[in-house]
């Protein structure tokens, strides 16, 4: 009865697994915001907390924890640990421990397989399962080339869709089920003379036609991301030089770095603080920011740290040493999978979905290693209590080929007691994922309805969403937005030269505080973030004039983003504006030409440089920096119009002042014409501006590097649950 309630159990398991290899290239939906990897995270999220349990009630039902080793249990422990502590230790913690989560369930994954793929044919369950996911996902990309779109959803219609939402990692996909489809064809093959023939026969006919389908999709997936939408990668020289300078050039935490790096996850601080000047000249990638390395191995050093190099490196050791050449080959027909894969962790960057393939495989073929295999190193380990007459020994370790100890003296206490420990593992992760994917799925509402000018409902499903999982800091930083925004839509709703009433002031002067507290909390979860500072420093920036020393915090948070990203252009030429919107030409000349220097090419930061000296009276230095515009732009049409007019407008403007003797310090005090305002020339300014006040409004400072708000303590803030008390609209 015993063994018949392990074998259901074992097989439900197998089914669940089943399910998640076969739907795991497939699953995405716009009901999150991410549409494509947030789904695949909760099916892996769902699949291995059910298999824990699964398993856990397995060892119950067998009186004793069994469990499977291999030889790369140990190195993909220590992988993870290292992770984990990187995690811990980044500045960002909790976007690192985000990122982290996915991984360690994808490391589950792969013990679960080793521990409950226990026969050659579970083996080729689940591998016929992978492939064919791949195959189904690989035709959907395929029509959709062709316009046949069979899914009943308007987000997919498009020739480049596909179930990853990248096209480079459905590559990598369909690039490993394809070599493992062509494997077992060979492998059935030799099979030939030790099974049914005809079965074998089929079988190398289907895995054959699988792989001429494979080997089509992954064509027209090269095709797509080589002729229809390109693939954006980092060179080769930006993510080597920014992954070493991640380990030895951050003065505040040199010994972290160097041994645990950034935080698993964070290659985007990376980027940002490390990146070269010379990357400026890139015109395609020049004003992008990257969330991965140029490789794996790359990014597992910037973020990880040379330990977390190391123990990557000890687990292909381990797998490298436990092949044997073309007898594994012949034998194991997912091993050229998983060394193809390990080719590629060196040359492309690894995201969640072939992170996730990796360890699947990487499991499969350890489970299949230990089934072909005569090594000692692969076999099953028991812990019991058991009972003597001479005390009782907490652990015994025996394998599986020693002589099992009498059931009469087995206990189900160690058995009960894992299985307990699962249910609070489960337990745990359920609730975080859960508050993390209803939050997310808030996000998501608040966005369709920020799309349909709802202001309302995008502030309240924003609130909600903080208040369930109050650690992502993008969900602050929008919401800072919104804020914001909702208090500019009821200011323009206001008659023209009416009072305000008061419930309504107080309801633009909650917004307003809220909108600062959510980008100072966005700024306390993730302060080696320039994106949170920029954040802040437009919000400052937007209060110039309203609130007390807007214009000093906007400086200090700009200057704070570019101290995290000292060689973005962009951000000296948003310094630069606050200066030029306070009228101080000599500062805001001095941030523009730090742009320009900065990135030679850069046509609008010689059209803010141009106009800074032409506030300042310097119209013969104007007008050399609009002609260098001119050449910049002469590919531009309405570019190349916009400073045509305007060096026309200049040197009548000099003619004159040449002719009456006027001052150049005075006519160039005239302003500039709102027409200078448009995309893609234009003055660095705010994108939303609040009206002065007579009395400005007291607000807070931002926040310090580390979190820490300047001056006074403050707790952090949260957002507060009132609404406004009109329906403004976004």
């Amino acid at each position: 009865m015993k063994n018949e309630v392990s074998s259901y159990l074992e097989n439900i398991s197998l089914v669940i697994l089943g399910i998640f290899f076969l739907a795991f290239p497939l699953v995405f939906t716009d009901i999150t915001t991410d549409i494509f990897t947030l789904p695949k995270q909760l099916l892996l999220a769902g699949t291995v907390l059910i298999s824990i349990l699964i398993l856990g009630a397995k060892m119950i039902s067998d009186r004793a924890l069994r469990f499977y080793r291999t030889p790369f249990d140990l190195p993909i422990f220590i992988f993870i640990i290292v992770l984990f502590l990187s995690s811990i230790f980044s500045v960002n913690r909790y976007d690192s421990l985000i990122m982290f989560i996915p991984l360690f369930l994808s490391v589950l994954l792969y013990y679960i397989i080793t521990n409950l793929v226990r026969t050659e044919s579970s083996v080729f369950f689940l591998t016929s399962a992978f492939i064919l996911g791949t195959l189904l996902s690989s035709i959907l990309s395929s029509l959709s080339l062709f316009k046949i779109y069979v899914l009943p959803f308007k987000y997919t219609y498009f020739p480049s869709f596909n179930s990853f939402g990248s096209l480079l990692d459905q590559a990598i996909y369909i690039g490993l089920a394809l070599i493992i489809s062509i494997s077992l064809a060979f492998y059935c093959r030799q099979k030939n003379e030790e099974v049914d023939k005809n079965e074998a026969i089929q079988r190398v006919i289907i895995f054959t036609t699988t792989s001429i389908l494979l080997i089509i999709g992954l064509s027209i997936t090269i095709y797509k991301f080589l002729i229809l939408q390109k693939i954006l990668l980092l060179p080769l020289t930006t993510g080597v030089q920014t992954a070493f300078a991640a380990i030895s050039q951050d003065s505040q935490r040199l010994f972290q770095s160097f041994f645990l790096g950034s935080g698993f996850g964070t290659y985007g601080t990376v980027f940002a603080r490390f990146k070269q000047p010379a990357f400026n000249l890139d015109s395609t990638l020049w004003n992008l920011g990257f969330l991965k390395s140029s490789s794996f191995v790359l990014e597992l050093l910037a973020t990880a740290g040379v330990l977390g190099v190391g123990a990557f490196v000890y687990l292909i050791i381990k797998i490298i040493k436990e092949s044997d050449g073309k007898k594994t080959i012949k034998q194991n027909f997912i091993f050229l999978a998983v060394i193809v894969a390990i080719i590629l962790s060196f040359l492309l960057p690894f995201t969640f979905p072939v992170q996730t393939a990796f360890f699947m495989i990487l499991g499969l073929f350890a489970a299949n290693q230990g089934l072909n295999s005569k090594n000692p190193k692969f076999y099953e380990i028991e812990l019991q209590f058991v009972a003597f007459k001479k005390g009782i020994i907490p652990f015994l370790s025996l394998p599986v080929a020693s002589t099992p100890i009498p059931s009469r003296a087995s206990t189900k206490i160690l058995p009960v007691t894992f299985f307990i420990l699962c249910l609070i593992l489960v337990g745990f992760m359920s609730i975080l994922i859960g508050q993390y994917t209803i939050a997310d799925a808030l996000f998501q509402k608040s966005f369709i309805a920020a799309s349909s000018n709802n202001g309302l409902q995008t502030y309240n499903n924003q609130v909600s969403a903080i208040k369930i999982f109050p650690y992502k800091d993008s969900y602050f930083r929008t919401y800072s937005q919104t804020n914001l925004a909702l208090a500019n839509s009821l200011l323009a709703t206001q008659p023209k030269n009416s009072s305000i009433s008061a419930e309504t002031q107080q309801t633009i002067y909650t917004l307003i505080q809220q909108s600062i507290n959510s980008a100072r909390t966005a700024v306390n979860i993730s302060p080696s973030t320039a994106t949170n500072w920029e954040n802040l420093s437009s919000i400052y920036r937007s209060l110039i004039g309203f609130g007390q020393n807007a214009e000093n915090f906007a400086i200090i948070s700009e200057q704070q983003a570019i101290a995290l990203s000292p060689n973005d252009p962009q951000g000296y030429l948003s310094l630069g504006g606050i200066y030029y919107q306070l009228g101080q030409w000599e500062n805001a000349q001095r941030q523009f030409q730090i742009a320009v220097n900065l990135k030679p090419d850069y046509s609008n930061g010689y059209y803010n440089l141009g106009h800074a000296l032409e506030s300042k009276g310097d119209l013969e230095g104007a007008l050399k920096q609009y002609e260098t515009v001119k050449t910049l732009v002469a590919t531009d049409k309405e570019g190349s119009k916009k400073i045509t007019a305007e060096i026309e407008e200049l040197k009548k403007k000099i003619g004159s002042a040449a002719q009456t003797g006027i001052s150049q310090q005075q006519s160039g005090q005239t302003g500039i014409s709102a027409s200078q305002n448009q995309q893609p020339l234009n003055i660095s300014e705010p994108q939303t501006k609040l009206p002065e006040q007579q009395t400005p409004v007291e607000i807070p400072g931002p926040a310090s590097q580390r979190g820490e708000p300047k001056g006074k303590s403050s707790p952090t803030p949260t957002p507060s649950s009132k609404t406004p008390s009109v329906t403004p609209s976004l």
